[in-house]
């Protein structure tokens, strides 16, 4: 069992898909994503977000819509192909893409056919090489004319948002879904080729019981899922509307949700898969926990990630795009977003310029996440002084000349101590999700 310090995990922290984070965010030059683009070269990803669901579950924080307005639907996927035209242009030659991801939302909250539509864009506007393709999907929303649409399109993996096997509990958060519907999503994936599956698990829900999760953890194991995020609920209806219709005292305590974490943890472990982070569970033969144990690790807008790739260009509304020396995120209104691409614009108007010491910083609590430990710069290094000594002092973390190390006691504080060098926490007064 972790240690449990309450203290330190009184303030929130950000979940560190990048550095600077969304929230620091500022007025960007209408030139500045055009610049990147035309600069980029080598290995390229792109990620393409459908903002629609065809229901909202009431936990939700994605850009996310219901796709019950056909004329909605078309008008976005039409202005999304010209923004691939769009940037295409700009990509230099020399710039291949390996990885595309699909994200939502729910991508398959769309046509089979509008789907293979964007893989068939994408194919023609990019330079794809080997590439590998992936997408999240809502078990809710699968079919079998979806399967094959996966197939077709060549995509090997894939993440369902199954949240909880809980009756009690999919019904608290809007999200009703059969033990069943899973097990044939289950079938038609692997069928279509899919070999690496996630099933996204979360904790701290309503009414949810130690024994609740433990049912989903067991069942998700047996269901023979390659990698498993177990998130904690966020719950911050002040951010997400939609939020204020769960019934806040029926959340489960600070300290419930810390042993939950933990029991995830041991559970998941104990079945085989390696850790990935604190969050975050792979088998051993799966691309990500190779990566965690070669080095290889990454983090970016998507979370824990085997794309070894720096840069990575965003399509769709809120989409966000990132290069070493930059940060640009797509305009989040869907009709704002629909009117400026379709006139062949790119429409990121926020973002941040990344210059050498957020890139220090970045690398510093990227490889903390990712690898528990992380080689400070000197400037970081003089700076860190007395904020690291209470995680020190309890036997979380340790210096090692000037590497940093998280212990094993330590995992459940990553992104708390992440946020020590952090620059903006200290001015910032946006509200992030706990850390735990």
């Amino acid at each position: 069992m972790w240690p449990y310090h309450p203290e330190l995990l009184e303030t929130p922290v950000p979940r560190y898909t990048s550095y600077p984070t969304a929230a620091d965010f500022g007025e960007l030059p209408t030139t500045a994503l055009s610049h990147a683009i035309e600069g980029a070269s080598g290995d390229i990803s792109l990620y393409l977000h459908i903002p629609f669901c065809e229901s909202i579950c009431h936990y939700c924080g994605c850009n996310t819509g219901k796709a019950n307005r056909k004329q909605r639907v078309e008008s976005y996927l039409a202005a999304i192909h010209t923004e691939i035209e769009t940037v295409a242009a700009l990509l230099p030659r020399d710039a291949k893409v390996r990885r595309i991801a699909f994200g939502g939302g729910s991508p398959n909250a769309i046509e089979p056919g509008q789907f293979i539509d964007l893989v068939d864009a994408l194919a023609r506007n990019f330079w794809l090489s080997e590439c590998e393709w992936s997408i999240e999907l809502d078990p809710r929303s699968m079919s079998s004319v979806w399967a094959e649409a996966i197939a077709e399109a060549g995509i090997t993996r894939a993440s369902m948002g199954v949240q909880t096997f809980s009756a009690q509990c999919q019904k608290a958060i809007g999200r009703e879904q059969s033990d069943a519907m899973i097990c044939r999503s289950i079938d038609w994936l692997r069928g279509a080729g899919v070999t690496s599956l996630n099933f996204d698990l979360m904790y701290g829900l309503p009414h949810q019981s130690k024994e609740d999760l433990a049912d989903s953890l067991e069942y998700t194991s047996l269901l023979g899922a390659d990698r498993i995020a177990v998130f904690g609920y966020a719950h911050v209806p002040h951010l997400i509307a939609r939020q204020k219709v769960i019934d806040e005292a029926a959340l489960p305590g600070a300290q419930t949700r810390f042993e939950m974490a933990a029991m995830a943890h041991d559970y998941l472990t104990g079945e085989g898969y390696d850790a990935i982070g604190f969050d975050h569970f792979a088998l051993p033969t799966d691309p990500m926990a190779i990566a965690a144990r070669t080095g290889q690790l990454r983090r970016n807008f998507q979370g824990f990630s085997d794309d070894p790739g720096e840069v990575l260009i965003g399509l769709g509304a809120s989409s966000i795009s990132g290069f070493p020396h930059l940060i640009a995120q797509n305009e989040k209104n869907n009709g704002r977003y629909r009117m400026m691409a379709s006139q062949c614009m790119l429409t990121s108007n926020v973002g941040v310029a990344r210059n050498r010491e957020d890139q220090m910083r970045g690398k510093v609590i990227e490889d903390l996440l990712c690898k528990g430990s992380a080689v400070l710069p000197p400037c970081i290094y003089a700076a860190s002084g007395m904020k690291l000594d209470r995680f020190i002092e309890r036997g979380l973390a340790r210096f090692d000349g000037m590497t940093f190390v998280i212990q094993p006691a330590g995992l459940p504080y990553a992104r708390v101590i992440a946020a020590q060098f952090d620059q903006f926490r200290e001015v910032s007064q946006r509200r992030f999700s706990s850390a735990i």
